[in-house]
């Protein structure tokens, strides 16, 4: 077997918790006009059609601009957009009267003609073959009119009164991919020109989404080196749109976090950034631990909490590498399940990549044991997370004092307020159990 397809196998093999993990759940994809132009807009379909052939439920919402605005241009008349009011987002807003909108109707349908012929596609050999992928929309949509805002009449340009969720999910449910547009329909019959980002924002909303993606020509939301975050919650979303604010060539991202934010404080788990411009962005941001964009979600990303019998295999695997080293004491699968009570961790994308263990002794102190942070996270906070986790629950439990057998990491915990102590020091069945041949130093903190 070749070095290339044992790496392929081993993807495969680690893509697999994903895939169990995305089966039949619904994810909102927002497809800019931008995307829709792009050269990699055919990778992007190939991509959304393995998701759909993974048993992803899908809708995909795709924008106009750029489109609507070269159709105007075309036939000479002006793309007339305004500054959303202050207050109402990040956005420029067309103002629509009933030519621009003959336009816009032209230029969604044909769109959308292309989109369902992209999907249509199966020739043997290629990433879609045996596919067999439905389209489907309809008046899921409804909206109203945006009204005069600060003295300007957006006239047929509106906004989202109610997405049929139920009509929409029926669709799902018979695993057609749903496709909207920026098109929405009054009960008096009108056509309303929305924003697709509202449409998606609202539609992710409206079905209880697991995910909200956005495709954007940036590779995610880029920090003042021009890097992609990786994470953030939905409250370090909003300090980054005040901090962007007014910035030159901000306006997409900051676009994309209000959309973001929106979504993820409302129903939406999570919302996530990424480049329509990067072939298989989409699948490395979904089925590798890592991704390559940016996640906004509605609380923090990692989950410190206490440890269950569920945990066994993923504590195993974290400490075992250490054991091996000796720098942990090795512990048999049976000891672990009679203690794993003991034991708190921190969980990443499924994966356990910190955890600790407490141990209470008679006379009002406990042992702080098997701290294991896994290597790729070693350099980042995880290791004080989890020590903060462990020390709030011993003061929970009227712990006086902690203390701590190490061979490999005395400085970290002297940083952590302990001090060097002796094996004297130690409670009686402690002090009977020591390894001398380990020759741990002693270390303890009053609490």
């Amino acid at each position: 077997m070749s070095a290339d397809t044992k790496q392929y196998v081993s993807w495969f093999r680690h893509s697999s918790p994903y895939i169990n993990a995305y089966r039949g759940k619904v994810f909102v994809i927002l497809l800019p006009g931008e995307a829709l132009a792009h050269e990699n807009f055919h990778n992007i379909a190939h991509d959304i059609t393995l998701l759909n052939s993974l048993g992803v439920k899908l809708v995909l919402v795709h924008g106009t601009r750029p489109q609507i605005d070269q159709a105007l241009t075309a036939a000479g008349l002006e793309a007339n957009l305004q500054e959303e009011p202050s207050g109402k987002g990040h956005r420029q807003l067309r103002v629509t009267d009933i030519e621009s909108l003959t336009l816009i109707k032209k230029v969604v349908g044909q769109l959308r003609i292309d989109i369902e012929a992209m999907f249509s596609m199966g020739l043997i050999n290629s990433p879609m073959h045996g596919a067999d992928i439905n389209i489907c929309g309809g008046n899921f949509v409804i909206a109203k009119p945006y009204g005069i805002q600060n003295g300007i009449d957006y006239a047929l340009t509106g906004e989202i009164r109610k997405v049929n969720s139920k009509a929409i999910l029926a669709q799902l449910a018979c695993n057609n991919i749903v496709l909207l547009s920026n098109l929405g329909y009054s009960a008096t019959g009108e056509v309303f020109n929305l924003t697709a980002e509202e449409v998606a924002a609202e539609t992710a909303i409206a079905l209880n989404a697991d995910k909200l993606l956005i495709y954007s020509k940036e590779p995610g939301i880029l920090d003042k080196d021009g890097q992609a975050i990786n994470k953030l919650s939905a409250e370090q979303a909003q300090k980054l749109i005040k901090e962007k604010s007014g910035r030159v060539g901000s306006d997409e991202a900051l676009k994309n976090l209000a959309l973001s934010v929106k979504a993820c404080l409302a129903t939406v788990s999570r919302s996530q950034v990424i480049s329509y411009v990067d072939d298989g962005a989409l699948l490395t941001e979904l089925f590798t631990r890592d991704g390559v964009g940016t996640l906004i979600t509605q609380g923090h990303y990692e989950q410190t909490r206490a440890a269950s019998i569920n945990d066994i295999g993923g504590v195993m695997d974290l400490i075992q590498p250490l054991e091996q080293e000796g720098t942990l004491v090795h512990r048999s699968r049976e000891k672990l399940e009679a203690e794993i009570q003991h034991f708190a961790v921190i969980e990443r994308e499924g994966m356990i990549i910190a955890c600790g263990a407490l141990y209470p002794h008679s006379d009002e102190s406990a042992e702080l044991a098997c701290l294991a942070i896994h290597s790729e996270y070693r350099n980042n906070s995880y290791g004080k997370l989890i020590f903060e986790h462990i020390e709030q629950s011993a003061q929970e439990q009227g712990i006086k004092k902690l203390f701590v057998l190490t061979t490999k990491s005395p400085h970290w915990f002297l940083e952590k307020g302990f001090t060097e102590s002796s094996v004297d020091s130690l409670p009686a069945e402690k002090k009977y159990l020591y390894n001398y041949q380990r020759n741990s130093k002693v270390l303890e903190k009053k609490l």
